[in-house]
C-alpha cells in the first residue's frame, strides 16, 4: 500500500517541480525587451555608481539629454550636480 503510495507520489512530484522550472523560463524569457523585438528604449540609465560608504553611494544618472549626480544613502536622494549630456560624434574614416 506505502509502495504503490509513493509510486503515484514520485511522478507527481517530479511533474510539479518540472512546471515550476518551465515557468521561471518563461517569466525569465519574456521580459521587456527579450521577446526579439530589441532592447527597449528606456527613458533613464545608470551611467556610474560609485560606494562612498556602507550605505551610500554616488550615482550618475542620464535623463533627458542631462546628466545628474545623485547622492543615495538609506531613504534619501540628494541632486548634487547637473550638466548637459555629453554628445559623441563619430569621426570620419580618414
Amino acid at each position: 500500500m506505502m509502495l504503490d503510495y509513493l509510486l503515484r507520489l514520485i511522478p507527481l512530484l517530479l511533474l510539479v517541480c518540472g512546471l515550476a522550472v518551465l515557468a521561471l523560463w518563461l517569466y525569465r524569457r519574456m521580459q521587456p525587451g527579450m521577446m526579439g523585438f530589441g532592447q527597449r528604449e528606456r527613458a533613464i540609465r545608470v551611467i556610474d555608481a560609485q560606494p562612498i560608504g556602507p550605505l551610500s553611494r554616488l550615482a550618475v544618472v542620464e535623463f533627458a539629454g542631462k546628466r545628474y549626480l545623485l547622492a543615495v544613502s538609506r531613504g534619501r536622494v540628494d541632486k548634487i550636480a547637473e550638466t548637459d549630456a555629453p554628445t559623441f560624434v563619430v569621426p570620419d574614416g580618414e
